[in-house]
């Protein structure tokens, strides 16, 4: 059986995101299998997480997996002064496969380099976020029809979202144009303006979010202005409120024009936005479950043949 790890978005060529988009939809048809029965998958969660530990731990136990690990550093043998190393060496012991948040960007690759079981990077820092991008890709295609030609909001932290940093990777062969709308203190990094450049990627950036602005967009993704990234809380005061989507200006949107949000989100959409026809950020959230059963059998090695013929399936 073929393992390998999940680590990055950059990496996986546009055949490999549309074969995952595929294979994330054979779960939303059948979500309850026993494809992992007997298998055992590791949740390290260093830094704290709702939906992403949920998912997939929901995902591991649609399987038929087992779900060991933790969602509190201090609660394990990290408080006491543990090396990554030795964590993930210790706990791939007793796991099959092993799903890291840490706040240490890199962290997962260096976990993947050292690891005898599959790693699946689970958002590290303010780098990237590859199961969240896969989730994301999948609702767009879900939404969209396509990955093609669209247009693409991205609003709010962009400097230290790294859900929009790995949507800028992942979407490069899909010929996109990327609006960057963000405050100065939170504009998309120049190192990402610089891949957008190298690869031919068409940009735009906004200092302000207005319905003019967004009338043409296909996807508008919203994020959180991240508080626990800031170590001046001053400057988190000066821009928290910078980029909030109302729902008066969602009068001249597209009609297939779709909001998403990784979530959580604070008060950067207010809620009378729920009840538009735009609004897809709960089912985005939703897909999540899809995509990270997907992203575990790949990594374990299951393919799209095994799961279409299923025998464990549970109706």
């Amino acid at each position: 059986m073929l393992r390998r790890n999940f680590v990055t978005i950059a990496d996986l060529s546009s055949e490999k995101i549309l074969y995952m988009i595929e294979l994330a939809g054979e779960f939303e048809k059948h979500p309850n299998r026993e494809l992992l029965k007997g298998k055992v998958v590791a949740t390290l969660f260093y830094e704290p997480s709702t939906r992403t530990r949920l998912s997939f731990e929901t995902a591991a136990n649609r399987l038929g997996a087992r779900v060991i690990g933790f969602s509190d550093a201090k609660a394990s043998s990290v408080s006491k002064g543990e090396t990554l190393k030795d964590t993930i060496l210790m706990v791939s012991n007793y796991a099959d496969v092993i799903a890291m948040r840490h706040y240490i960007e890199g962290a997962a690759q260096y976990a993947s380099e050292i690891s005898p079981v599959p790693i699946i990077n689970a958002g590290d820092g303010a780098h990237q976020h590859p199961s969240q991008c896969m989730l994301d890709l999948y609702t767009i295609y879900q939404t969209q029809g396509t990955l093609e030609n669209l247009n693409i909001y991205l609003v709010g932290d962009l400097k230290y979202g790294r859900t929009v940093h790995s949507l800028l990777m992942a979407m490069r062969h899909f010929n996109p144009t990327f609006h960057f709308i963000a405050p100065t203190e939170l504009s998309m990094p120049n190192e990402y303006k610089i891949y957008c450049k190298e690869k031919g990627i068409r940009f735009e950036e906004h200092t302000q979010l207005d319905g003019d602005v967004i009338s043409d967009a296909d996807i508008v993704y919203m994020t959180r202005v991240q508080k626990e990234r800031f170590s001046d809380l001053m400057e988190y005061e000066h821009v928290k409120n910078s980029c909030i989507l109302r729902a008066d200006m969602l009068r001249n949107a597209k009609p297939n024009m779709k909001i998403l949000h990784p979530l959580p989100r604070v008060n950067e959409i207010e809620y009378a936005v729920d009840e538009t026809p735009h609004a897809y950020y709960i089912q985005q959230a939703r897909n999540g479950l899809y995509a990270r059963e997907a992203i575990i059998c790949d990594v374990l090695g299951i393919g799209i043949d095994e799961v279409r013929n299923d025998p464990t399936i549970i109706y």
